[in-house]
């Protein structure tokens, strides 16, 4: 095994997806005002000095211009980079595909815009329980359908999953939880000790924030 390779294992990438159309907040929410900043720059500000790059993918150069106003690199422990979504307007699982074609590493944490509440420790569980036997790590509420009550949206995807999003998107299957269901999945517990409930809440709604 090449040192290079053996570099990117130890890469601990991330993928923030910022392309969504956003109809029930009714504006862009990535960059809305959270507590006196945009609300991705509170996730950006939690990833510092716990993963080595993110991919914030987003929908058209038009918002890529838009975020690259606020969001200065350098604020930051590790890399940031700007991608447009390959395919727009399908929902997050080609945001996913997108960001995996970006990584250095051989896993990313994906996580959403609009999920201001993830916490340092979440981000430092989640890596630990990467397992090479598994392609994707995810969380689930308590229950005895994991699948249904998972949190698809805040889980680490291999690399090697893209042939399989590819395969979905091209038969227009957009459900992520149908990509956990045909993949090697370890699932984990969301006990609300080691791994918080609170930090899965999302902002969909004006009446949310």
């Amino acid at each position: 095994m090449s040192n290079e390779i053996k570099k990117s294992e130890n890469i601990k990438s991330c993928i923030i997806l910022c392309g969504g159309q956003s109809r029930r907040m009714g504006q862009d929410k990535g960059s809305m005002i959270i507590q006196d900043k945009p609300m991705i720059k509170h996730t950006l500000s939690t990833l510092n000095h716990e993963i080595n790059e993110a991919i914030i993918v987003l929908n058209d150069e038009e918002r890529i211009g838009k975020y690259k106003k606020f969001i200065d690199p350098s604020d930051y422990s590790y890399e940031v980079t700007f991608v447009e979504d390959v395919i727009k307007n399908k929902g997050p699982l080609p945001g996913i595909l997108t960001g995996l074609e970006n990584i250095t590493g051989e896993y990313a944490l994906v996580l959403p815009c609009d999920s201001p509440y993830v916490t340092k420790n979440y981000i430092s569980t989640i890596f630990n329980e990467i397992d090479k036997n598994y392609q994707a790590i995810v969380p689930y509420h308590d229950s005895d359908d994991k699948l249904k009550t998972s949190e698809p949206l805040h889980s680490i995807y291999s690399r090697n999953v893209i042939p399989e999003i590819e395969y979905l998107i091209s038969r227009d299957s957009l459900h992520i939880k149908g990509l956990i269901k045909k993949i090697e999945t370890k699932f984990v517990l969301i006990d609300n000790k080691k791994i918080l409930k609170k930090e899965f809440r999302n902002l969909n709604r004006p009446t949310d924030i």
